[in-house]
């Protein structure tokens, strides 16, 4: 079936050929099965006839860094924050990661796939049209694989995409806290294997930080994950400088991600190995933390850099990339510019899907928003006000629920 968008206001967008911003006037869109197959002042008449109303049309959001498989939230330790405890006080106490494990493992996978399909749509009700989603909250084999295939399940029964990784190796159990090295050997021996043969993820993730796994162990996960085909990523650098954004570099991730304790040997490295740097700036906020990652720097140095929103049940629950963007203009020394292409073009790069979304070009996926706003400068600027008119995914308008 094909589409046909027209009285379109304004397109922006990154232009993979120019290599910059631009702002594309009196064009409309011909869609073709989910694809735009042409951009043109006039295009081909279609079975579906799509009124812009002179509106502004960006691309869908991509949101590179997720955690959404979780049973449970973890209000109390809000609480707990505002009262003066700090993330790791309060990890130390049995909660953080930790909390959220017995959520996972003591629900079936039905019930996980309910709990989590309740949430996930709220990330296209602000725009966003692909996340990248971890597992990570099982630190079992069984459980592991159960918050896999709840992604799968997910990726078909929401218009949202889901791109899966695993992260087996996001914090020890409490079983293995005396004897690490055994839960790596498992997470290498098993986890991976097993992930692998069911083909249940891209990526494999590992919380590289002192007092989570070592550079060491982290080395060791991410070459045994290339082994099975998967690619590497890494939270690094979150709390101090562990040497992991220099790890992504010489493992050759993907992208490293957090980075508010980068060191410039770190950011160096990624940028001569051409790692995405991924920032969070919502984890800082909602931490109540002062540290932001500094974006400005990493661009300088070379690096191309993506935003997103780490959403989790505890130390982040935005699911907006507005308010992702808003973050990462006032404290990440991002343009605005830079902000946006680091939620769509770039953000896209980091889960290998540059060619295909992240940007309004022909053959790319029709993933657009319909914007209540006459330049992108807005999308901070409301900052917690939704101006998003309409959600297209695959080219077909979202109903509202």
């Amino acid at each position: 079936m094909r589409s046909r968008i027209t009285n379109i206001g304004k397109i922006v967008t990154w232009s993979p050929h120019e290599d910059r911003l631009i702002t594309i006037l009196n064009q409309e869109i011909l869609i073709e099965d989910g694809q735009i197959i042409e951009i043109a002042e006039s295009v081909s008449n279609a079975e579906v006839e799509i009124d812009a109303d002179d509106v502004l049309i960006t691309p869908g959001f991509v949101d590179s860094h997720t955690h959404p498989i979780f049973f449970g939230n973890r209000s109390h330790e809000f609480g707990m924050r505002v009262s003066g405890k700090s993330y790791e006080e309060i990890a130390s106490l049995g909660g953080g990661i930790i909390s959220s494990i017995n959520g996972v493992r003591n629900s079936s996978e039905d019930e996980l796939f309910e709990y989590c399909l309740n949430h996930i749509n709220f990330f296209l009700d602000h725009g966003t049209t692909t996340i990248e989603a971890k597992s990570g909250y099982g630190l079992t084999l069984k459980d592991e694989l159960k918050s896999l295939r709840v992604i799968k399940r997910l990726n078909d029964a929401s218009p949202l995409d889901l791109i899966p990784t695993f992260m087996g190796a996001h914090n020890f159990p409490k079983e293995y806290k005396s004897n690490p090295e055994s839960y790596v050997d498992l997470i290498c021996s098993e986890m991976i294997p097993a992930v692998a043969e069911e083909k249940l993820a891209e990526y494999c993730d590992v919380f590289c930080e002192n007092g989570y796994f070592t550079v060491e162990q982290s080395l060791r996960v991410l070459e045994t994950a290339k082994q099975f085909g998967l690619i590497p990523r890494l939270h690094a650098d979150e709390f101090e400088d562990s040497g992991a954004a220099s790890l992504a570099g010489k493992i050759g991730a993907i992208s490293a991600d957090h980075l508010m304790a980068v060191n410039e040997v770190g950011i160096k490295d990624l940028a001569e190995n051409g790692v995405i740097a991924t920032l969070l700036p919502g984890t800082t906020f909602f931490l109540g933390k002062n540290t932001y990652a500094n974006g400005g720097k990493m661009i300088e140095s070379g690096c191309d850099v993506a935003i997103a929103t780490d959403f989790n049940p505890g130390s982040c629950t935005l699911q907006s990339m507005p308010m992702v963007i808003s973050l990462a203009t006032l404290y990440c020394s991002l343009s605005m510019e830079e902000a946006f292409v680091g939620a769509t073009y770039n953000g896209a790069k980091s889960i290998n899907r540059e060619n295909k979304i992240g940007a309004i070009q022909n053959g790319y996926q029709a993933d657009l928003l319909f914007w209540d706003i006459e330049s992108i400068n807005e999308i901070p600027y409301w900052m917690g006000s939704n101006r998003i008119l309409s959600v297209m995914k695959r080219g077909e308008l979202i109903e509202e629920d």
